[in-house]
């Protein structure tokens, strides 16, 4: 591999590994001040272990993603200073409001697991949801920075310089909004649907056991509700990249051909010298009308595409097809949950909903990886959509190969270590029962 490809693997690993955190960051405060709700009101003491227990998850890690998200902010400005220099002035205002939103997460956070029996009890309730604020406000600073590389905005382009600055036109680029929607809902269905499992899995393993119960009963309304949300953010995330982003809609459906009433691909191997598509089930028209609510619409395909402007096909269809495959399989299991909980109404959580939700525990991460693949992979030859192709952001700096591999082996050791420490927090709850 070139220096190109192992800084591209880098900045993959190292988003890759980051989002997870942010995920929990911007979810996982909200089921705790839930349930530190619930223990206010009823004084279930129950509740109040289940909080302190889920509080020590959060800090163990949102300390894990302060680091992986400075690795992240060092190399953007190491691997592509290029990509710096330009953009830097222009999208700077939402990096320096993450900065000011991850300090105020961090401050409520160290308030919230040091002020009890400190400070009020409804003060110190909402230090707990000020928390889960902030790190959603982080999120959605950093997703418009994001979104800013896919929708350009707020500046003139003259002689490979940008002139005319606008910040704020920049921030509100017409990405950012469906971005940072599909990207909140995706973080609660992840972290709503990981808990939800992890604590599905002790109650098969001991169904009188109270604080899992009421864990999932907490949990399982956000996973739920957000599951079925995601097909709308879905759809205005499709119709924004059909108009904005052809080559990615078109890599995303292995199009190679511009179609009228073009169908939507399920499945199929990607082979992309002969540019076709095997053993993949099409539903006539339905992309076209996904695209433009029009079953007979053109949709661009790669045909009209310069080829060095097309993205990889074959990673983006697979990727997209695993992001939208998992998004029916845990809308399936929200369906069948509002079944049990609506028609059923007795022994709602029976063993099957359990299995299933264990099942569901990595999915909703999985899916975001893969959103991920779509959104950042898609893009290319683009850091800066249109107007920068990546390779020419590069730094000059040989020998990439050697961050690329300190930073995987960096990334092992959290990965290990944050494991080890959840999976020990997930046990003591259980003891403590």
């Amino acid at each position: 591999m070139d220096d190109l490809l192992f800084a591209r693997y880098q900045m993959a690993i190292s988003l890759g590994f980051h989002i997870i955190f942010a995920c929990v960051g911007m979810t996982m405060p909200f089921f705790m001040a839930v349930s530190h709700w619930k223990w206010l009101k009823t004084g279930d003491e129950v509740y109040l272990r289940l909080t302190k227990a889920w509080s020590k998850g959060v800090a163990i890690l949102f300390a894990t993603g302060a680091v992986s998200g400075t690795m992240l902010s060092f190399e953007l400005g190491l691997l592509w200073p290029k990509f710096m220099e330009h953009a830097g002035p222009i999208f700077g205002m939402p990096f320096s409001l993450e900065g000011t939103a991850f300090f105020l997460e961090a401050i409520a956070l160290g308030i919230y697991l040091y002020g009890w029996n400190r400070i009020p009890p409804y003060v110190h309730w909402f230090f707990g949801i000020l928390v889960g604020i902030a790190g959603t406000a982080s999120g959605i600073f950093v997703v418009a920075a994001n979104a800013w590389m896919n929708a350009p905005a707020g500046f003139e382009w003259v002689n490979g310089q940008a002139i005319n600055v606008d910040p704020v036109a920049a921030m509100f680029n017409d990405a950012w909004f469906t971005q940072a929607l599909h990207m909140t809902i995706a973080a609660f269905i992840a972290t709503g649907f990981g808990v939800a499992g992890v604590h599905a899995y002790y109650l098969l393993k001991n169904p009188d056991n109270d604080i899992h119960l009421k864990a999932l009963n907490v949990v399982i309304w956000f996973a739920v509700i957000s599951a079925l949300l995601q097909p709308i953010s879905g759809d205005l995330s499709a119709k924004d990249i059909a108009k904005r982003q052809p080559a990615k809609l078109a890599a995303a459906e292995a199009l190679f051909e511009t179609k009228t009433s073009a169908p939507l691909l399920i499945g199929g191997i990607v082979n992309e010298e002969e540019k076709t598509v095997d053993y993949a089930i099409e539903i006539p028209g339905l992309l076209s009308f996904l695209a433009h609510n029009d079953f007979n619409k053109e949709v661009i395909g790669l045909d009209q595409i310069p080829e060095d402007e097309q993205p990889p096909v074959a990673i983006v269809h697979y990727a997209f097809q695993i992001m939208v495959g998992i998004g029916f399989y845990l809308m399936f299991v929200a369906l069948y949950y509002l079944y049990r909980r609506f028609i059923v109404k007795k022994d709602i959580f029976a063993p099957l909903l359990l299995k299933l939700l264990c099942v569901a525990t990595p999915l909703g991460f999985i899916a975001v990886e893969a959103g991920w693949i779509v959104t950042e992979v898609g893009r290319q030859p683009w850091i800066i959509y249109g107007i920068m192709k990546t390779k020419d952001s590069l730094t000059p700096m040989p020998g990439l190969i050697y961050p690329f591999l300190l930073t995987v082996g960096v990334y092992l050791i959290l990965a290990v270590v944050v494991t080890w420490l959840m999976i020990r927090q997930f046990r003591s709850i259980s003891k403590n029962t």
